[in-house]
């Protein structure tokens, strides 16, 4: 089969933008949770898994992705990191929960799912999708399966998340603002956002951060509202964009792959999200108190969610972003650290 010419390429990458906008937008005037995001994924994959010829370059998520991070950091201030100490318990009890979570799930996707060990752990284990990927690949996992399960491991947890908070619990989570609430954007504080977005993504590369289009750029951004030099936050159409681009970008990972494939796949990771979902609530209800925080934000925090994602939903939530962001961060950071020697032998004991 001929490749695609640059030009047809250049016409789908429109063509699947400005329907995951149109899909953004019907969202936001539904009222749906999660409008901007969660619309232009739900419509491009219901649009990929109909054989549309649509996908996304690779080149956009990068660019928007700092965006994204200086937004986060701009809602950091001195009392960010008040409670800091109580903080290191949650994470403590994030540790734990990722063990608990490898004994549930792990056994879950050998026995109902019929995947080898190595594939079953990886593709459970709510770590980074692309660091999951490239070490479950390296110890001879599916890397199909592996990416397929944590595409749909994401899609799953901000849908039921948005829906759970919206419908069930009465939360307004509408996403950011067209007008974003602060101080006006001046070309000063313009210009600092800017560089804290280009220095931040360079600075997060340069010290290889899990995420470092996100992390680099919400710290620098974070440091400099905690120090007074702006307040501003990036233009909320600007956020809006950014959240269409990753919501296509989410929505095109099903791109190429057998429905089939993709139905089984997102009925197993359902179940294990489940079951994950489940033990993050339990966390959240019981040892909230003993965190210093309330059920919401633990639960937002132990979620199986991708980091930007969940950080993004923190933000719509107007909850408390460093907390939840620093959470996610660690479970990857623990995961990549263990991942390829105790926890793979554990899944290899796991094996009925």
């Amino acid at each position: 089969m001929t490749a695609p010419s640059d030009k047809t390429r250049a016409t789908r990458n429109i063509l699947t933008l400005a329907l995951g906008a149109l899909g953004g937008t019907a969202f936001y005037l539904a009222g749906l949770p999660l409008p901007w995001m969660l619309g232009s994924m739900l419509v491009i994959f219901a649009c990929v898994m109909a054989g549309a010829p649509l996908e996304t370059s690779g080149r956009f998520r990068p660019l928007v992705i700092p965006v994204i991070g200086v937004m986060l950091g701009s809602g950091f201030d001195t009392e960010t990191f008040h409670h800091l100490s109580q903080w290191g318990l949650s994470l403590a009890g994030l540790a734990v929960y990722l063990v608990l979570a490898a004994i549930l799930v792990v056994p879950f996707y050998i026995k109902i799912g019929r995947l080898d060990p190595v594939t079953a752990f990886f593709s459970a284990m709510p770590g980074g999708l692309n660091e999951m990927t490239v070490i479950g690949g390296a110890l001879g996992g599916d890397e199909k399966r592996i990416i397929l399960a944590h595409a749909g491991r994401i899609v799953v947890t901000i849908s039921i998340i948005a829906l759970w908070f919206r419908v069930v619990l009465g939360y307004e989570v509408r996403g950011v603002p067209l007008h974003a609430e602060g101080e006006s954007l001046t070309l000063m504080s313009g210009a600092i956002l800017l560089a804290c977005a280009v220095l931040g993504n360079w600075i997060g590369t340069k010290l290889k951060f899990p995420a470092p289009g996100l992390l680099g750029p919400m710290l620098l951004s974070g440091v400099v509202h905690m120090a007074g030099l702006t307040h501003s936050s990036p233009p909320g159409l600007l956020v809006i964009i950014a959240q269409i681009v990753l919501g296509t970008t989410m929505g095109c990972r099903f791109r190429g792959a057998k429905p089939k494939l993709v139905g089984e796949t997102l009925l197993l990771t359902l179940g294990g999200t489940l079951i994950t979902m489940g033990l993050s609530l339990g966390f959240a209800v019981l040892l909230h108190g003993m965190f210093g925080q309330t059920v919401e934000q633990v639960l937002l925090a132990y979620a199986p969610g991708g980091l930007t994602e969940m950080s993004l939903v923190a933000l719509a939530m107007h909850a408390e972003v460093a907390y939840i962001s620093i959470h996610h961060l660690v479970r990857i950071v623990i995961l990549v650290a263990v991942a390829p020697s105790l926890l793979t032998r554990l899944a290899e004991r796991l094996k009925y």
